[in-house]
């Protein structure tokens, strides 16, 4: 029999696809895991159980979340449900706001914030800013009003985009010169919707006032027309209910940024520099707007626009650069770099991580990032989950914690995936992670918190992952110091109707009734944490042959020991080969209270019994590890000690 050693120093790529436990010819392989549930890996290679989900309170319904920070010391999370809003501020919902988002509209929101200002879009909804007012009754949390788009105007011209829809052989024929006049049309043009939006004959901007029929409608012009007759020089305003409106909007170099709308989806729009609301084009002067096209032999519908290095523009089809220093309309270049192409269905944020763009692959199970290379000068989209295909499910929202260095992804099937990402030490690592039956829905990162909505049964919730909650939706309570251990305990009215799990005097209690807001223990504590109970797993891959090439294949594989190095951890079920037992930690110094009983250290254990294959399921490797006590878990490296006979 020979014996090896193999040595797991690190985690840093994560959960492999199953498709991949026969390359163990790869470096990544070696850095991997069969499963990763549950858990963050660390930026350091480590695996650390997840923090859990911290209740902070009901939500009416399905809500769209979003970051606003007002400052530095003022993080909101808005959340935007069926034609309403909620504005939470350090876990309390202040205000309340109408919208005219519904629950229909969430796929196709799309934001972005200026100041104190958030403007928020839709391809089917007329542009809307929610802004952070003062008030003086409650000078603390502010005030907030939403309102819609305010194009610049002048006496005789509104300063918002305008284009000409139909052939360029169409015409219209206005009856007179000033006043309200009535246009002719060579082709049906007009429809009843038209009614109210305005319109530029000849340069001249007016009003619709009434529309016949496709081809004839009254208008009430600003000024006079030079003449009355028949002119192909006919504009109507390019945003309407007719027309549809924008469809992304971002801020760069102090321009407005609008990226599509639904009967334009490859227009691009830029607002005259300093003038954010203004798109009148005038003589082409450096500072004024910019308007044009993405054309190419592929469909280009813009999905969303990002200032980064240089203005991005993503689309269905590929993903382009904007250059131009400073952009003007006589230097602005557009160049088209990769064809990976995004999402059309759904808005999933673009967010910055190390100076590269995130953005969702149009198939739906790749996370791409687009970023820039000084050696070719030009972007390339490299797929982030290239070795955890199998994680990234239909992507339908994204946050980056910058501070934990953790993107976190929901995905359509309810799961969040989770990728630690650090481009200089090469770490690329993904987990998952779920709520015991539950799906996550959004998901936002404000003042450095990670904000979920949460969904169980029909009813919705809105968490914060706390790494001092070891249960999700969890509510913790405790006594002042002096009261006397009790054994009912209230005010869960917002988990009132679920079964839930006590953690309570260090005693797990599962599938416990909440009914009328109180719990009944069977003894009385001092504190409770109330909650749903989740299980972090980490399993190791398939063993290697000796030479590193190739799995065990027809071998009798025994693991002899696993020596564990584990930190500031409460917890330790493991199976080697036995099937999951409970391991005890050693204490820590003489006081085991001085350190809350956590240990850090080597813990070394045996096994026994041989097995002959690796197996293709995610038991096949030579240990696993899982838990579900609400209680701190982080595992650095495993060395594991096994015998091969032939």
């Amino acid at each position: 029999m020979a014996r090896r050693v193999l040595e797991k120093n690190t985690f840093s790529t994560g959960e492999l696809a199953p498709e991949l436990w026969g390359r163990s010819d790869l470096n990544a392989y070696a850095n991997g895991a069969a499963r990763l549930h549950n858990v963050f890996v660390e930026p350091s290679g480590g695996v650390r159980r997840r923090p859990g989900v911290r209740l902070v309170d009901k939500l009416p319904g399905a809500v769209r979340l979003i970051a606003f920070e007002f400052n530095t010391e003022q993080a909101y999370i808005l959340a935007f449900g069926d034609y309403e809003g909620l504005v939470f501020k350090d876990g309390v919902a202040t205000h309340r706001f109408e919208t005219p988002f519904g629950v229909a509209h969430h796929d196709l929101m799309n934001w972005t914030q200026s100041a104190d200002t958030l403007l928020v879009v839709h391809p089917d909804v007329a542009p809307m800013r929610l802004t952070r007012t003062s008030d003086v009754a409650n000078p603390q949390t502010g005030g907030w009003e939403m309102s819609k788009w305010a194009w610049r105007e002048s006496t005789y011209k509104t300063r918002q985009p305008f284009y000409k829809f139909g052939e360029p052989a169409l015409t219209v024929n206005p009856s007179g010169t000033s006043g309200t006049v009535t246009l002719t049309a060579n082709a049906d043009l007009f429809v009843a919707g038209h009614v109210g939006t305005l319109w530029r004959i000849a340069g001249i901007e007016g009003e619709i006032t009434a529309v016949t029929d496709a081809r004839h409608a009254t208008i009430t012009l600003k000024q006079n027309l030079p003449n009355a007759n028949e002119t192909s020089d006919v504009e109507e305003q390019a945003f309407s209910d007719v027309r549809g409106w924008p469809r992304s909007v971002t801020f760069h170099q102090d321009r407005m940024v609008i990226g599509g709308s639904r009967d334009l989806p490859n227009r691009l729009w830029m607002s005259r520099s300093g003038d954010l609301f203004n798109f009148d084009l005038g003589e082409g002067l450096d500072d004024e707007a910019i308007e044009f096209a993405l054309l190419a032999d592929q469909v280009n519908a813009i999905t969303g626009v990002f200032a980064g290095r240089h203005l991005q523009v993503f689309t269905s089809g590929s993903e382009w650069m904007v250059t131009g220093d400073p952009l003007t309309p006589a230097n602005i270049q557009i160049t088209r770099q990769t064809r990976i192409g995004s999402q059309s269905h759904r808005t999933v944020p673009l967010v910055n991580i190390d100076g590269a763009t995130v953005f969702a692959g149009r198939s739906g199970h790749e996370i791409r990032e687009f970023l820039f290379t000084d050696v070719e000068q030009a972007y390339g989209s490299a797929d982030l989950a290239l070795l955890s295909r199998h994680l990234v499910k239909q992507p339908m929202d994204q946050a980056y914690d910058a501070d934990r260095r953790l993107l976190h992804v929901v995905m359509g099937d309810g799961s969040l995936g989770t990728l630690t990402q650090y481009r200089s030490e090469n770490i690329t690592a993904w987990s998952s992670q779920s709520v015991q039956d539950s799906a996550f829905r959004a998901v936002a990162v404000s003042g450095g918190d990670v904000y979920v909505a949460i969904k169980r049964a029909e009813r919705y919730f809105l968490g914060v992952f706390d790494a001092n909650a070891g249960l999700d939706l969890a509510i913790d309570q405790a006594l002042e110091p002096g009261h006397v251990p009790r054994r009912h305990w209230g005010h869960l009215d917002a988990l009132d109707g679920q079964r839930v799990s006590v953690w309570a005097g260090n005693q797990l209690i599962h599938d416990h009734p909440i009914g009328g807001g109180t719990v009944t223990l069977p003894d009385a504590v001092k504190t409770l944490s109330v909650g749903l109970p989740f299980t972090h797993e980490i399993s190791a891959l398939p063993p290697a042959a000796s030479d590193g090439t190739r799995p065990h294949g027809g071998n009798a594989v025994r693991l002899i020991s696993a020596t564990l190095r584990v930190q500031k951890t409460g917890q330790l079920r493991m199976d080697t080969g036995r099937g999951l037992r409970d391991v005890r930690l050693p204490v820590t110094g003489d006081d085991p209270d001085a350190n809350d009983g956590l240990y850090s250290g080597d813990i070394t254990l045996r096994s026994l019994g041989w097995r002959r294959g690796s197996g293709g399921t995610v038991n096949s490797g030579l240990w696993r590890i899982a838990g579900d006590l609400p209680r701190p878990f982080l595992l650095l490296g495993v060395a594991s000690e096994l015998g091969v006979n032939d």
